[in-house]
């Protein structure tokens, strides 16, 4: 029974602290065009929507787009889900019009060391590189079959170059 006046102290998880340590990092000094929407946040921080704004001098300058990031208890451990979010999804090589990413360190190659910062980078980077605004070549037939969960797709990574 809680007393009034009395606040209940409850133990924050790794993963909350984790995060907690990331908001403060990425608020605090967030990387160019790079903004945590914190209206978004989930109470105990498992849901994440970030905004992004495509990098001056590249096809996506000024062009803002919003990714989810969703977390599991395991964070770091497990890599979170990202996907891009809304109706302005970009069109690039590896992203989906459903929002899935095909980016390797969303799955196989994720680190515990890497962070909500260190993708969103990536992420902006692809971005920047990109030389041609078009879709995957499988996108159709992706979008049709795939899970709604990126995290379930067997990536097959073959083409570096964008």
């Amino acid at each position: 029974m809680l007393v009034p006046g009395i606040i209940k102290i409850t133990k924050m998880t790794s993963m909350e602290k984790r995060l907690q340590k990331e908001l403060q990092a990425m608020t605090k000094d967030p990387p160019a065009g790079v903004s945590v929407n914190t209206n978004s946040l989930s109470s105990n921080l498992s849901e994440w929507v970030v905004d992004i704004e495509g990098a001056p001098g590249t096809l996506y300058e000024s062009e803002r787009f919003q990714l989810g990031f969703k977390f599991t208890p395991r964070y770091p451990f497990d890599s979170p889900q990202v996907m891009f979010l809304g109706p302005n999804i970009p069109v690039h090589p590896h992203i989906y019009s459903n929002g899935h990413i095909c980016l390797s360190i969303l799955t196989e190659d994720w680190s515990p060391a890497l962070s909500v910062q260190s993708v969103c980078l990536s992420i902006v980077s692809m971005l920047s590189s990109c030389k041609e605004k078009k879709l995957p070549p499988d996108n159709a037939i992706y979008v049709r079959t795939c899970s709604k969960d990126p995290k379930k797709t067997r990536w097959w990574y073959h083409d570096n170059s964008v």
